[in-house]
């Protein structure tokens, strides 16, 4: 069994390919540790799963999964952490802006300290846009208020995990995992490894805005219930503004005083009628979740292992491990 495995998300990245290895093989022979590359093709409708295979015919420890079709960043990234081999597992992108070179630091920091987190954060960040690196911002603030300052501020996807954090995440019964939140919820002994954040190297972005967006409100909904306090809040304000203005419709009525309503009127209908729809949609998000949950929908669907032939490896289970192969 593998020392290290490297978890590689990829979707449509046929251009960068071809430079990820360059850095990445080298990288992790230097390290001279027996290791896996487990490259999860989520779903490719480019030349990127063609290539995957021909770079295995050189690369020996290059393994592929392939998904029947795309499931999302997420999803890819537990059937890696599910499929892993390897004592410690590492997550990385395949855009290479968080630099594979960093690997060996992670490795030996977890090694000497007995950590089983550390993560990657970015502590510079001028190659995002503006746009980016604002957003990035308020999500990572808001995050670190939500679930506490275990969140690493600007720590993405980034990270190693020991074979206790990989079984432990295992275990919990999360359909739609947010690992940015879950892993420092676990509250594992972690340390940090600090680099700049590089340009995308190939390629566009897999995180548009819209997709970014979800993952905010997943990250929500999955570690709080503030919104459904909120709810309740802005509920109980549209309640004691409709007493106020009953109250001066009563006086207005009493003292004789007739005066055309229609704007008040509006205004009271549609400041109501906001407050309940806000409401009802903050209560959609978390039902949908219960809906997802009840189903138990696998996250993902694997097509094919390279690690495994036969009808397991097409099943959507983790690879089963002997007691002995585990650590700690």
């Amino acid at each position: 069994m593998p020392l290290l495995s490297v978890i590689v998300p990829m979707y449509n990245e046929q251009d960068a390919l071809p430079l990820l290895v360059e850095r990445l093989r080298p990288a992790l022979d230097a390290i001279t540790e027996s290791y896996e590359v487990v490259a999860v093709n989520d779903g490719s409708v480019d030349a990127t799963g063609s290539i995957l295979h021909l770079m295995r015919t050189t690369w020996p420890q290059l393994r592929v999964i392939t998904f029947s079709r795309n499931c999302g960043h997420q999803a890819a990234l537990t059937a890696g952490l599910h499929r892993a081999h390897g004592d410690y597992v590492i997550s990385i992108d395949a855009d290479l802006q968080d630099p594979p070179e960093k690997i060996a630091e992670m490795l030996t920091l977890a090694r000497s300290e007995q950590l089983d987190v550390v993560y990657g954060v970015r502590n510079d960040r001028r190659t995002d846009t503006v746009t980016k690196r604002a957003t990035a911002g308020m999500y990572y603030g808001l995050m670190r208020r939500m679930v506490g300052n275990r969140v690493p501020a600007h720590g993405g996807d980034f990270r190693l995990l020991s074979r206790r954090a990989v079984e432990t995440l295992r275990s919990l019964p999360e359909q739609a995992p947010v690992y940015r939140l879950l892993i420092p919820w676990l509250g594992l002994p972690s340390g940090e490894v600090h680099y700049s954040r590089e340009k995308r190297v190939a390629g566009s972005t897999k995180y548009p805005f819209g997709k970014m967006v979800r993952l905010a409100m997943d990250s929500i909904t999955s570690f709080s219930a503030l919104p459904l306090r909120l709810a309740t809040w802005m509920g109980s304000l549209g309640f004691v503004l409709c007493i106020l203005l009953s109250i001066a419709t009563v006086i207005a009525f009493i003292s004789g005083v007739t005066v055309p309503g229609w704007t008040s009127l509006s205004l009271a209908i549609m400041f109501i009628g906001a407050v309940q729809l806000l409401c009802l949609g903050l209560m959609g998000e978390y039902i949908s979740r219960i809906y997802t949950t009840i189903q138990g929908r696998p996250a993902y669907f694997i097509g094919a292992d390279t690690a495994m032939t036969g009808p397991a490896a097409e099943q959507n289970i983790p690879i089963p491990r002997l007691p002995g192969q585990l650590i700690r």
